[in-house]
């Protein structure tokens, strides 16, 4: 693969989609190819996947159930969508990939870490992004966010409550513990091009 392949992550209310646009901007200043996409989606059958996760009820779903719909969903994105353009040379930017399962699902929902990373290693045979950012703010400026963003109703997965939350941001500052080469705490306070910035510093070792 001759791309480069970047997550950014975080949890609600941090800024993610704004911070995909702004940082493919500024690659494709420097005569970068990027593709931008998501997670769960990206990918014609992740779409689909995606109605089935984010709406309905809160229970709609186990857990259980739900990783391996998560799990199904990357699949087909890292097919479809992520190997041809690092193949063809291209950046791909994912807003989240398989670190938010791992928050989500185990961090925050109770599975077993491993048990996602072998859904990943079957699913998607194992890629990991070059590197992940995760977008970080203290609980009380994300909940204003996510709130002004969506009046507070979110999605079914979003609109869990407080302590959820507060596991995942846990379980993503464990990540980047963990893998200080791949994952990296990004502060999302301040100004939108302030973060960028931030962004850019982050991933200064990769550019061309």
């Amino acid at each position: 693969m001759t791309g480069r392949f970047l997550s950014l992550e975080g949890g609600e209310g941090a800024g993610k989609s704004t911070q995909i646009r702004a940082l493919a901007a500024a690659l494709r200043a420097r005569g970068i190819a990027v593709v931008e996409t998501r997670e769960p989606g990206g990918s014609a059958g992740a779409e689909a996947i995606r109605q089935l996760l984010l709406t309905g009820e809160a229970d709609r779903w186990s857990v259980r159930a739900e990783a391996l719909l998560f799990a199904a969903a990357r699949a087909d994105h890292v097919e479809k969508t992520i190997r041809p353009a690092l193949l063809r040379g291209a950046w791909v930017l994912s807003d989240r990939f398989l670190d938010s399962s791992r928050a989500y699902q185990s961090g925050a929902g109770g599975l077993n870490d491993g048990d996602i990373l072998a859904l990943h290693r079957f699913g998607s045979e194992g890629l990991l992004p070059d590197r992940t950012l995760v977008l970080t703010l203290p609980e009380a400026e994300a909940q204003a966010r996510a709130h002004a963003r969506d009046g507070g109703a979110g999605d079914r997965i979003g609109g869990r409550d407080r302590a959820f939350h507060n596991a995942v941001a846990r379980a993503f500052a464990g990540h980047a513990a963990a893998e200080p080469a791949r994952v990296r705490l990004i502060d999302a306070s301040g100004a939108a091009e302030d973060v960028t910035a931030r962004l850019m510093d982050a991933i200064a070792d990769l550019l061309p």
